[in-house]
């Protein structure tokens, strides 16, 4: 794995670009509705292969793996549990497989539909979560970690305490949180990273919020509290949940680029996008560093 400083490094060099959405673009070639998104890749690999090619041939610099929620705690519900570390390894390999020349990230989320995350006394069991999961991401050799969607600063600190004992190296945080720049449970987000980027996070910001006229404030908001790497990855606007129960994002590439455009001068570093974008909209973004 790459070092905080190395990672650093590579995004002073001109390291830029995440990739976009997955689960919004696997339900679209036919991936069910509320199933296990990480089994459902594993018995068919190819949608996923494909929609991550078109990523890197897009521009995307790093790729996150599907290993979303790919923690035992969620794994049992197929059960999968007893073999996490083989689940997160096989989906790292799937995707060093389908973007060779890019970095990939072990993705790591929020548990808080699992258990009461926010609580204190989930603490240990957090951590012996993502300890699993980040042993399963190394023995697959992704390149770097990274937590999005969290929703409760003690998420990020069980990933950063699971990291350390794992002895992972760099490792990336972003919170999904309100127009306002504060997290779900009322938290104020900047000193939130700030204390991250303190404890040795090689990047932080947000993903999972519509880019709409907010986000450009938002990022001018959390760069006044942070000095490093800053995370942009929005959404693609405001979604509008069809007949089906499904979320639909009509925002257009030429429209999500020039909100990232403002983002970029207001501090944005690295970009990408989350629900509802897709290769069109990296693509849209790479022209910003043309």
């Amino acid at each position: 794995m790459l070092t905080r400083e190395s990672f650093q490094e590579k995004i002073r060099q001109g390291l830029r670009l995440l990739d976009g959405a997955t689960g919004s673009n696997l339900r679209a070639v036919g991936m069910p509705k509320g199933c296990c998104t990480e089994q459902w890749i594993l018995e068919n690999p190819e949608p996923l292969l494909t929609l991550q090619r078109g990523y890197a041939q897009a521009g995307s610099q790093i790729i996150y793996a599907p290993t979303f929620q790919a923690q035992p705690i969620a794994l049992k519900a197929v059960g999968l549990d007893g073999q996490t570390e083989k689940v997160n390894a096989r989906l790292v390999a799937l995707s060093r497989s389908a973007a060779p020349d890019c970095l990939i990230a072990g993705d790591l989320t929020t548990l808080a539909t699992f258990c009461d995350s926010w609580n204190p006394d989930s603490f240990d069991l957090l951590v012996d979560n993502y300890r699993r999961q980040i042993r399963g991401l190394m023995d697959g050799g992704c390149d770097l970690l990274v937590g999005e969607t969290l929703l409760y600063p003690q998420e990020a600190e069980a990933i950063l305490t699971a990291a350390e004992l794992e002895g992972a190296g760099a490792a990336m945080y972003s919170f999904t949180m309100q127009s306002d720049g504060s997290l779900f449970s009322g938290a104020e987000v900047g000193p939130v990273l700030r204390e991250l980027e303190h404890a040795g996070a090689a990047a932080v910001g947000f993903n999972c919020v519509a880019a709409d006229m907010m986000t450009p404030y938002l990022v001018s908001k959390l760069r006044r509290f942070v000095t490093g790497p800053l995370i942009c990855k929005p959404n693609a606007g405001m979604p509008v949940i069809n007949s089906a129960g499904i979320a639909e994002y009509h925002q257009t590439p030429d429209e999500f680029r020039d909100i990232m455009a403002q983002c970029v001068e207001n501090g944005a570093t690295l970009l990408g996008g989350c629900c509802g974008t897709t290769p069109e909209f990296i693509a849209a973004v790479r022209a910003l560093q043309e």
